[in-house]
């Protein structure tokens, strides 16, 4: 698919790549504004006040996916992840309480929200997932060593209650359906395992291959 999704009256029928950033952003916006279950966990994120957080993953990428597909916005998503950074304390105990708090917040939602310091990453990636990880600098970095570009893409509210949009290989792919290998961190067996996984619920995606070269 070319065109933005549906009814979101941003594009004029353009392709989103064509589209100036303002109105790609808008078209985001839009789209993602049909899942109630994201923007509610959003609206308490932010209440929530973790440094650096951005709502990110499956539960962003997905939304997108399933409204230009024109399938439920809910549909297929098996988590919403929300990323935090705070380098000041490493230890799980201070990750866990965030993630208490989480709970508190979010106990009435028919969604799972899962809590994570990416300050810490580095402790157990290589253990999980056999190749080690450098330690993040930012959430932002975090985002950006996702197994495909595709879903580099985070979400937050700002101080003024206005969205802040992370996506740093931008927006194109993600509407057109598109995923994209990343190999910057993730080995290739997540990324094929991951996509694997989305093709059943998407057949619609275009999954390009992992590269020769790459790990």
């Amino acid at each position: 698919m070319t065109a933005p999704p549906p009814d979101t009256g941003a594009g004029r029928g353009r392709p989103i790549s064509q589209l100036p950033v303002d109105e790609q952003l808008k078209a985001l916006h839009l789209t993602l504004i049909r899942n109630d279950q994201l923007t509610e966990i959003l609206a308490r994120a932010a209440k929530l006040d973790l440094p650096g957080w951005y709502l990110t993953g499956g539960c962003v990428f997905q939304t997108v996916w399933n409204v230009v597909t024109n399938r439920p916005p809910t549909e297929g998503i098996k988590d919403y992840d929300l990323f935090y950074f705070d380098a000041s304390d490493l230890s799980w105990e201070a990750e866990d309480e965030a993630i208490r708090a989480g709970e508190a917040a979010f106990h009435d939602l028919p969604a799972v929200v899962e809590i994570r310091n990416e300050a810490r990453v580095h402790l157990w990636y290589e253990n999980d997932f056999g190749v080690p990880c450098v330690p993040y600098t930012s959430t932002e970095a975090a985002i950006d060593s996702f197994a495909a570009t595709t879903c580099c893409l985070g979400i937050r509210l700002g101080g003024d209650n206005q969205w802040r949009i992370y996506a740093p290989h931008g927006l194109a792919d993600v509407f057109n359906l598109v995923v994209r290998p990343n190999p910057v961190l993730a080995p290739r067996s997540v990324y094929e395992t991951k996509t694997q996984r989305w093709l059943e619920h998407w057949p619609e995606l275009t999954v390009l291959p992992w590269p020769a070269t790459a790990q």
